[in-house]
């Protein structure tokens, strides 16, 4: 289904919007942008796929979740129920949340769950950003199936730095388990072992034709189009556990926006796209025939030496047909049909390659306001680790003990309150300290031979930043129990990504090759296998900040920390007191 203009006329996007997606409760227009009301409600939903059908959770019966359309400049206020037995939040993937820190959504860090019954709204404005992000839980596993995409359109009056597209599409991954991921994750926890792998790649909830002969036509998603229409194709990566590479045979794509913020456009035939990330790129049809039909396929990237993958493939078609066909017409068969070709399963410098090709569109409209100077710098060395077995227990990780992950051999432990209501209120103590090292306290090869003494610290510190400050951080990866491509998410800012490179990082000779002119701007970066990557941002969102790898497995070991802003002097650089609906734990 098409998303509406960005040039139609107000009361027709909202009559659009209203009769299409009636979760969409109500839009009210303001000074700067329309409040727009949202209803979430969060259930059990029966689904079947690959042959066997499981009730998941779900909102409003939907998978994936329903579409949030919003313009930039719009306030979003959004009531989520929750009827399921599970604990649930919703993080707002990529919205920055200026002063807003308490609709953020990470369970404990800026507010304790939902419990089972209870609400919560969520209330926020979207400034500065044009494109698509995406929502998901943010407990446990519980993504797998609670993701959802959101669609931000450039502001009334304006339109985008390219050309207009025909339709607009959505295209998410992510990834199917016939088991209960919550059943997974408890498994892996305690045995210390990587987790079951996922039994399907999906796109739009679809796995495809490839899956043991089992999945029903119904479940190959296929992209209808017409010829020589220009496509707009929003894309999520929401898969739990596993970077992928995308391609449709025979077709190219124009990348134009990277994680809601335009890039230089770029001529590509594979996407290449992290958990977490987002992208769009325009998908120009060719003048063919009707029915003429190419395969479409997604399969991951992973460098991983230790432990198993979904090494699979789904697929999905991309089908022509004229203006007098309906784009809802008979399934056609699709043997014979050729995958395209991707790029090796641990291509490395395909991917290296991919990462420089982005740079901020960086024009008159649309700035690059990297910081030029930085106040403070971090370097960060992330990677895997080893916890040791309990007593009495058996183990399945590496040498007898568990798996764990860390950021400078701290991994964080979840406290029992938020840390964003600790800090407010004043009570830190015995909640989080603020001692996280700003370098590794033991270095040593990163990206060579590991120490021979692979255990991991626990606790649950937070960097300070006083406000407005600028930030410099090198995350370095690791060669412990293998290299990986780590994706880290920031949440309350974007940040400028000015360098990257294999090897460890050289803080006298690496500086002078950044880039400050137009660096891409972004949420989530990979941290390359067996090699670094250089962030800059500044300090202007007062609260408690989530950063972690989005790899679920990793976040589960304790690969993630936070960072505490600081109020300002003034009156709206300070974080507002929380809603009077703040969950309880």
């Amino acid at each position: 289904m098409a998303l509406p203009s960005t040039f139609l006329p107000a009361f027709v996007f909202l009559t659009f919007c209203l009769c299409l997606y009636p979760h969409l409760a109500s839009a009210k227009h303001g000074s700067t942008g329309v409040t727009r009301h949202y209803k979430f409600n969060i259930r059990m939903h029966n689904v079947t796929r690959l042959c066997q059908s499981k009730s998941i959770i779900t909102v409003n019966r939907k998978f994936p979740g329903p579409r949030i359309i919003a313009r930039e400049g719009d306030r979003l206020v959004i009531k989520v129920v929750n009827h399921v037995s599970n604990n649930i939040t919703i993080h707002w993937h990529g919205i920055r949340q200026l002063r807003s820190g308490w609709a953020d959504g990470p369970s404990y860090i800026t507010q304790c769950p939902i419990q089972t019954g209870q609400s919560y709204v969520y209330n926020f404005t979207i400034i500065g950003q044009t494109g698509t992000l995406w929502y998901h839980a943010h407990v446990s596993w519980i993504r797998s199936t609670l993701y959802g995409p959101i669609v931000i359109l450039p502001r009334r009056n304006t339109s985008y730095p390219f050309v207009k597209p025909y339709k607009e599409v959505p295209i998410i991954f992510g990834e199917w388990w016939n088991n209960d991921t919550e059943a997974v994750i408890n498994q892996a926890l305690q045995t210390g072992a990587g987790p079951n792998n996922s039994d399907a790649y999906t796109i739009n909830g679809l796995p495809g034709p490839l899956y043991n002969n089992c999945s029903s036509p119904k479940e190959t998603f296929r992209l209808k189009v017409k010829p020589g229409k220009t496509y707009l194709l929003r894309i999520i990566n929401a898969a739990l556990n596993d970077e992928l590479f995308f391609k449709i045979a025979n077709h190219t794509f124009t990348v134009v926006d990277a994680d809601a913020s335009y890039v230089k456009p770029f001529e590509t035939d594979t996407i290449f796209i992290t958990p977490g990330q987002t992208s769009n790129v325009l998908f120009k049809t060719k003048n063919l025939t009707s029915n003429a039909q190419f395969m479409m396929a997604a399969r991951p990237y992973s460098t991983a030496a230790v432990g198993t993958f979904d090494n699979t493939t789904v697929a999905g078609v991309l089908e022509y047909i004229s203006d007098t066909m309906s784009s809802s017409s008979n399934i056609t068969s699709i043997k014979g049909l050729p995958l395209p070709t991707l790029p090796a399963i641990n291509a490395t410098a395909y991917v290296a390659n991919w990462t420089n090709k982005f740079r901020s569109l960086g024009n008159s409209q649309f700035p690059v306001n990297v910081p030029q100077t930085v106040q403070n710098r971090y370097f960060f060395a992330v990677g895997l680790g080893s916890d040791p077995c309990p007593k009495n227990q058996t183990c399945q990780g590496p040498n007898g003990t568990k798996f764990a992950a860390s950021i400078n051999n701290i991994s964080f432990t979840s406290p029992t309150i938020a840390l964003l209501q600790a800090r407010y209120f004043g009570k830190s103590n015995g909640v989080f300290t603020t001692d996280f090292p700003s370098t590794p306290l033991s270095p040593f090869n990163y990206s060579g031979t590991p120490p021979n003494n692979t255990m991991v610290s626990h606790g649950t510190k937070v960097v300070v930043l006083p406000y407005n400050t600028t930030v410099e951080l090198v995350m370095q990866g690791t060669n412990i129990f293998g290299a990986e491509n780590h994706p880290l998410h920031l949440h309350g800012f974007n940040f400028y990504v000015v360098g990257q490179g294999t090897g460890n990082y050289n803080s006298t000779t690496d500086p002078a090759n950044f880039n400050l002119v137009d660096p891409v701007e972004r949420n989530t970066v990979g941290v390359p296998s067996a090699g670094w990557v250089a962030v800059r941002f500044r300090a202007d969102n007062p609260g408690v900040w989530f950063m972690h790898c989005h790899i679920e497995i990793h976040l589960s070991w304790g690969l993630r920390m936070a960072w505490a802003v600081m109020d300002g002097k003034l009156p709206n650089q300070k974080l507002p007191p929380p809603p009077s609906d703040l969950p309880k734990c």
